[in-house]
């Protein structure tokens, strides 16, 4: 077994395409196969520079390596396996070659009509209410009048599709899909500028690659036939097919670069995990069968079964994937996910992470690891802890069932208290034992107390304990807060 994933460098690696690299992937070392990356770069219009880069880095960054075709080695874009070249705009003698089997069978014809002209033929088709697609005018022309019009006119190669047949697609996804070849149009195989269309160099390549399973999505099913029409012209073995559904947003909509970030790059730069990414993703579309929802790569490699991948349109719900990341962050240790957070931290001018205090980090994450859902949040959680000024209304100071001169007083006595401890001491625990027994002994309620210090050392309403605040920010930031509190009163 042989699979492939073979994108268009016409932009970064969206997350549609990264699910169906995946299944691909998936399936093939599920049945023990080769999985395989081509580059498409036969729309040249539409390339973007950096296109190839950033689909390998980003498929590399997830764990996903192929065994064959374009591949990243040394930092470097490599092509490695007997069966290259595999970026398509260094075939193009190959596809010239089958390009003229197909024209010297009949099954395929060059094609001079002007836009003008198939302009006019679409608009006259639309207002008849017919099948849109080619008339075949250019069908029949002689073999001299060819020549002569190939040397004064730009033309196009088209497939010949024959007409009145049933073709039948044994899709392991949707089943068994029949196709009338009278509505299927006679598609472009070599455009204008000598470039092969997808339908072509996808059906030649995959064939002399020797793919033997054909992982794609669903858009991609009505051109089926006609790749099945080529390769009956040539004699090839078919593929088998599986076309994954479509995937949507929570509105039901196509997932698309218009509804927000939908790019793999996005998601890592947001402070995702290629661990949980490569997790939910598979689940879009696919499931085990029983309540499991947390696999590594490894086990879904064991587990992955194209028959449990569903016909209807995948829900990309962002609160699954936030939920997701969150369960992996939490499996972090405190220094994995403190070297982790970094970036983040640096990014945001927050921290230097050249003079970066290894235990201000670990105990900066600990205080937030349960709340996070993506490393990107540290940032938004601890920008508190760095700020040199709190704002916040001093009224959110008074405890529900104090008021504001005893909120004061208490202030000015935990201050006191605070200023009595030595600095080698000072940890969460040991403020938490200490600033308690004070609380107890001074008959204080634990609320007059420490809601006023939390919301000193926050400046919020909701944030982590005082104790562990107190415990980052150290002894001198700790009594500072506490006295711009009492000014503020």
């Amino acid at each position: 077994m042989k699979t492939r994933f073979a994108p268009s460098p016409t932009g970064f690696l969206h997350i549609g395409g990264f699910r169906t690299a995946l299944f691909a992937y998936l399936y093939a070392k599920k049945n023990g196969g080769d999985f395989l990356i081509r580059i498409e770069d036969t729309d040249r219009e539409r390339l973007v520079e950096g296109g190839i880069d950033n689909i390998l880095t980003s498929i590399y960054w997830a764990g996903i390596v192929p065994d064959e075709g374009v591949l990243i080695e040394n930092n470097q874009v490599i092509q490695k396996g007997i069966n290259g070249p595999y970026i398509q705009s260094e075939r193009l003698d190959i596809y010239k070659k089958y390009i003229s089997v197909l024209l010297d069978k009949g099954y395929a014809y060059h094609c001079f009509c002007s836009k003008d002209r198939l302009d006019k033929l679409r608009i006259t088709q639309e207002k008849n209410k017919m099948p849109p697609g080619y008339d075949g005018y250019c069908k029949n022309l002689s073999l001299d009048e060819v020549k002569k019009k190939k040397n004064e006119e730009k033309f196009v190669i088209r497939l010949n599709v024959p007409r009145n047949e049933t073709i039948v697609v044994n899709d392991l996804v949707r089943g068994e899909v029949k196709f009338d070849t009278n509505l299927i149009d006679d598609q472009v195989l070599i455009k204008s500028d000598g470039f092969p269309t997808y339908h072509f160099a996808v059906v030649v390549d995959d064939h002399l690659m020797g793919v033997t399973d054909v992982i794609r999505g669903e858009e991609w099913l009505s051109s089926t036939p006609k790749s099945i029409i080529l390769y009956k012209y040539f004699g090839w073995e078919l593929p088998k097919y599986a076309h994954l559904p479509l995937l949507v947003n929570e509105q039901k909509l196509k997932l698309s670069k218009r509804h927000g970030d939908v790019s793999v790059f996005d998601f890592k730069e947001k402070g995702y995990l290629p661990d949980s990414l490569v997790n939910f993703v598979a689940f879009l579309g696919w499931n085990p069968g029983d309540e499991r929802e947390i696999f590594s790569l490894r086990e879904l490699e064991q587990e992955f079964d194209l028959s449990k991948v569903g016909k209807s349109a995948a829900v990309f719900n962002i609160d699954k994937l936030d939920w997701v990341n969150g369960q992996y962050i939490k499996k972090m240790s405190n220094t994995q996910l403190g070297h982790a957070v970094l970036p983040f931290l640096n990014n945001s001018g927050l921290i230097n992470s050249m003079d970066v205090d290894e235990a201000l980090l670990v105990s900066l994450v600990e205080m937030f690891k349960d709340r996070m859902s993506k490393l990107s949040d540290i940032v938004e959680f601890s920008g508190f802890i760095f700020a040199n000024f709190l704002e916040y209304d001093p009224n959110l100071l008074i405890w529900k069932k104090s008021d504001l001169e005893t909120t004061k007083k208490n202030l000015k006595s935990l201050l006191d208290y605070i200023d009595e401890f030595e600095v080698r001491y000072w940890n969460t625990d040991w403020l938490q034992g200490k600033i308690q027994d004070w609380i107890k002994n001074k008959n204080y309620t634990v609320g007059e107390i420490l809601w006023p210090m939390r919301v000193a050392l926050s400046g919020q309403k909701n944030s982590p304990g005082p104790f562990e605040i107190a415990n980052i920010l150290g002894k001198e930031k700790t009594m500072e807060r506490i006295r711009y509190a009492i000014s503020s009163l």
